[in-house]
């Protein structure tokens, strides 16, 4: 991949489910075929639940966690884009040859591609990507969000 410029678009705190599955719907309501996603951060910070709102702004419903299979196509939704959702976690380190085997690839430039866990393996498949790291605020139910976005078709980009 080519020189790629990186920049901080925004931050958010989201205080509840209810207001991450929303704002997954705000992120998903701009996206298009060939958008890539990196989701990162800890354990319970809520990267499936912004999944399953991307996924609602795109009509798809029935998104759960691909942790024990790994990768998950929904197919199209009203929007007519279909989601590939991947969970990365078990692909880091040595296993990460077997990213390449998932063959995205061939599914980015008609699919929304999101990724979690996918620090290191992305750049493989792209240098224009979302970045969203997740996080757990200062209260029990506050999760904090920060968007840094690769390359231009980021730019402007906020939550």
């Amino acid at each position: 991949m080519g020189l790629f410029l990186v920049k901080l678009t925004s931050m958010r705190t989201v205080s509840s489910h209810v207001e991450m599955l929303a704002l997954g719907e705000k992120i998903g309501a701009d996206l298009q075929a060939g958008d890539l996603i990196l989701l990162s951060g800890p354990l319970g910070a809520g990267k499936t639940a912004l999944t399953q709102g991307i996924g609602q702004a795109l009509g798809i419903d029935g998104i759960t966690s691909p942790t024990f299979v790994i990768s998950r196509i929904h197919c199209a939704g009203a929007k007519k884009i279909p989601l590939v959702h991947v969970d990365g976690y078990r692909l880091q380190g040595e296993a990460g040859a077997l990213f390449d085997d998932l063959d995205l690839e061939s599914y980015l430039p008609t699919s929304v591609t999101v990724v979690e866990w996918g620090d290191g393996l992305i750049d493989r498949i792209s240098d224009q990507y979302l970045e969203l790291r997740l996080g757990h605020g200062e209260n029990e139910n506050d999760r904090t969000i920060e968007a840094i976005g690769h390359g231009d078709r980021w730019d402007g980009f906020t939550l």
